[in-house]
C-alpha cells in the first residue's frame, strides 16, 4: 500500500510541496550563510593558513536546530504529516565501501570547495564551476549505480 493510496493525491502533492519548501529553505540559508562559495569552505578546511572558522558555526547552528527538532518530534508525534511511516537508516555497520565512498566525498569536497547541496544552490545561480561540479558528481552517482549490481 501506497501513501497515495492510504492518504490521497492531496498527501502526496502536500508532501511535495513541503519538501520543495524544505529545499528552498535550505538553499537560502546556504546563500545568505555564503556556503556556496568555494572559497569559504576551503578556507574552513586549510587551517595552515588564514582559517574560516564560519562554516563550522553554520554546521553547530544546524545540528543545533536538529536535535531540538528531532527530540521534540520523537515525543510528539508517533507518526509523519504526510506518509505512512517515518523512514530512518536501520544499518549500522560500517562497510569498505561506505569508507571510500565517504574518503572520495571528503576528498571532492576539499578539492572543489563544494558538497552536493551548496553545488545545486550555485549551479543555480549561473556559477560555471558548480555547474561543472554538478556534472561530475552525477557521472560519479551514475558509475556508482551501475557497478553496484
Amino acid at each position: 500500500m501506497t501513501t497515495a493510496t492510504v492518504c490521497g493525491t492531496r498527501c502526496r502533492v502536500m508532501s511535495i510541496v513541503l519538501a520543495m519548501l524544505s529545499g528552498a529553505l535550505f538553499g537560502a540559508g546556504l546563500l545568505v550563510s555564503g556556503m556556496t562559495q568555494p572559497a569559504r569552505v576551503i578556507g574552513f578546511l586549510d587551517v595552515t593558513r588564514a582559517w574560516d572558522p564560519s562554516l563550522a558555526f553554520v554546521m553547530g547552528g544546524a545540528v543545533i536546530v536538529y536535535a531540538i527538532a528531532l527530540r521534540w518530534i520523537r515525543k510528539h508525534r508517533r507518526d509523519p504529516w504526510f506518509d505512512l511511516k517515518f523512514h530512518l537508516p536501520t544499518r549500522r555497520d560500517i562497510d569498505p565501501a561506505l569508507v571510500i565512498g565517504a574518503a572520495l566525498f571528503g576528498i571532492g569536497w576539499g578539492l572543489g570547495g563544494l558538497c552536493p547541496g551548496p553545488g545545486l544552490v550555485a549551479a543555480a545561480a549561473g556559477s560555471v564551476p558548480a555547474i561543472a561540479f554538478i556534472a561530475a558528481m552525477l557521472v560519479g552517482m551514475y558509475v556508482q549505480h551501475r557497478t553496484s549490481r
